[in-house]
């Protein structure tokens, strides 16, 4: 209750190149109305990481980076929708609810490597596909979305 009361600290701004913005139901921006992370704020927060198979690759991988909830709570995003983009403008919508109910992340390295754009970086959202059987089918792998460029909560 009472970390209810406390005023929100604001989201700094990045200092360098822009990797991820956040829009939309942003309460805590730090350019405009939109919240902008660069990697080192991505790798500010803290990290998770876990090994999971996926469709895209022929053998399980291991992914690091802040949990989706974790990037959604630095810039005060809340709301009921996010929709995903990526590089090439593909999007997708998944629940807010994912975010609170699945340990997805926002991945950053895979096999402890920063990931480069031709390897699906240098952003991932995945899902824990192998820490649930009901996360390991296409509802869920269509969720996932490489290449990230902006998150915007609805």
């Amino acid at each position: 209750m009472l970390a209810a009361a406390l005023p929100a600290r604001a989201l700094e701004r990045p200092t360098g190149q822009v990797v991820l913005t956040v829009g939309g139901r942003v309460r805590m921006p730090n350019d405009g109305d939109v919240a902008h992370f660069d990697m080192l704020m991505l790798a500010a927060l803290p990290q998770v990481s876990f090994t999971t198979r996926t469709p895209w690759y022929a053998r399980a991988r291991r992914f690091t980076g802040p949990l989706l909830r974790d990037v959604l709570a630095a810039a005060g995003a809340q709301g009921t929708l996010i929709r995903l983009t990526a590089l090439n403008d593909y999007k997708v919508d998944l629940p807010y609810d994912d975010a609170q109910r699945h340990d997805v992340i926002v991945a950053r390295l895979l096999d402890e490597r920063p990931m480069a754009v031709r390897d699906k970086g240098p952003l991932f959202v995945i899902y824990p596909f192998d820490a649930r059987p009901e996360l390991r089918g296409a509802v869920y792998y269509s969720r996932s979305a490489w290449q990230l460029r902006t998150i915007e909560v609805f």
